[in-house]
């Protein structure tokens, strides 16, 4: 008899519209952990400064919050917990700056260290704090500066966690999540050929099973349970195509990023510039060919050993002088999601040298995200962008100019007439 543990997590695995392929193998996904370390670190500036403020809305916790939120369906509602409910004075980090400060020493301490044991007497100082409402929510941030250390964390997760081992698990307290997340790791090491060391692997299986998308499996001596929930799990395969035409819907949005990717592309070649295409998208299919065709292998020598060369090489499009071998032009294209990782990378390449060359910045959007875009960006949080003098190029404007700039343009000039300023 098969093992019933593996069945699911390898039914789970080709299920188009679980969390394993709808999330973790998501390109998006691995994109965002850098900007989201950058984000944290932006936290901790700010409260070892005393300006992080004693508000939620508006703050740079809330910025990173919500770029975790918009990662799919696992992180839907992460920011729960982080906002301020006045009637219960919680989670209690926004009137009392002792509290505030335990939150940003376990924050820097994580962002510092690398080894568990770090990690774990970081999280068992603020436990001692006893914040009111500062509970293992907070492993949501962790999870993405510790992914093969700290597992994420919800109800769904923890609901999932119950039901596969037996446990009675409850939310709020930092000791038993500690304990969970013990006995998560020995669940991942039992089945770590068919999951993966980062975490996020069985805390989407885990999700999938708390929220009800897939039964446990039920005792081995009760083999006519064992029957029916067999019966069920071969169901999920057919219920699985409307989840698959959700799939295709999304696909359908990254094939207009692709082609927004690959307008810039073909433009800047015809400018005469060097294109460097971002590294997890060259290999896209686009034209009969691949995204990365006739573009740079590889940056520039002094460029990919600057700090933030792997969030720089994340960028969407940059143009290149092709005899300096400098970046004229760096193009991020938000289809959908939050501006924020696309900043923060953006702020990466300004922050390695050469700033001063570069001749634009553009948040490449749909023509209806402008408003959103300009709201985003006069959060406090962004403060900085306005030193690098970011411009909003639409993509109706790009697609309505693109071939006339191609053939007539020269330099940056006609880019600039076709886009905004944005700060």
């Amino acid at each position: 008899m098969s093992d019933p543990m593996r069945a699911l997590i390898q039914r789970w695995r080709e299920d188009p519209g679980a969390t394993y392929r709808s999330w973790f193998l998501w390109e998006e996904r691995v994109k965002n952990f850098r900007s989201i370390r950058r984000g944290i670190q932006q936290i901790v500036s700010e409260i070892e400064a005393g300006t992080f403020g004693n508000a939620y809305r508006g703050s740079s916790l809330e910025t990173v919050v919500h770029s975790i939120a918009e990662q799919r369906q696992i992180f839907k509602g992460a920011d729960h917990a982080f906002l301020w409910k006045p009637k219960l004075r919680i989670p209690d980090i926004y009137e009392n700056p002792d509290n505030q400060r335990a939150f940003g020493r376990l924050l820097d301490a994580c962002v510092c260290c690398n080894a568990e044991v770090q990690v774990l007497a970081a999280i068992r100082q603020l436990d001692a704090k006893q914040v009111k409402g500062l509970g293992p929510a907070v492993a949501n941030l962790l999870y993405f500066l510790h992914p093969t250390i700290v597992p994420p964390f919800n109800t769904a997760i923890v609901n999932g966690y119950n039901a596969l081992t037996g446990a009675k698990v409850k939310l709020g307290r930092w000791d038993a999540f500690l304990a969970m997340r013990q006995g998560i790791i020995a669940l991942n090491a039992a089945h770590r050929d068919l999951l993966s060391n980062d975490l996020g692997a069985i805390g989407g299986l885990l999700f999938d099973v708390g929220s009800g998308r897939y039964a446990p499996p039920p005792r081995d001596d009760d083999l006519t349970a064992r029957a029916a929930w067999e019966t069920d799990l071969a169901k999920i395969r057919e219920e699985s195509v409307q989840a698959a035409k959700a799939r295709a819907a999304e696909r359908e949005g990254d094939r207009t990023h692709t082609e927004i990717q690959g307008w810039l592309r073909d433009l800047g070649r015809a400018l005469g510039y060097a294109v460097w295409i971002a590294a997890n998208d060259r290999g896209r299919a686009y034209g009969g060919g691949r995204l990365g065709d006739g573009c740079l292998d590889a940056l520039p020598g002094t460029m990919a050993a600057a700090p933030g060369a792997d969030a720089v090489r994340l960028i969407d499009v940059l143009w290149l002088d092709p005899v300096q071998g400098r970046v004229v032009a760096a193009y991020e294209v938000e289809h959908s999601t939050s501006i924020y990782s696309g900043i923060v990378r953006m702020l990466d390449l300004a922050l390695g040298g050469d700033a001063h060359a570069l001749e634009g910045m553009f948040l490449v959007a749909p023509n209806g995200r402008e408003d959103e875009v300009r709201a985003q960006l006069a959060r406090p949080a962004f403060s900085r962008v306005a030193d690098l003098k970011v411009r909003y190029l639409s993509y109706g404007e790009l697609e309505t100019h693109r071939e006339s700039i191609a053939r007539f343009g020269f330099g940056m000039k006609a880019i600039h007439a076709v886009s905004r300023t944005l700060v």
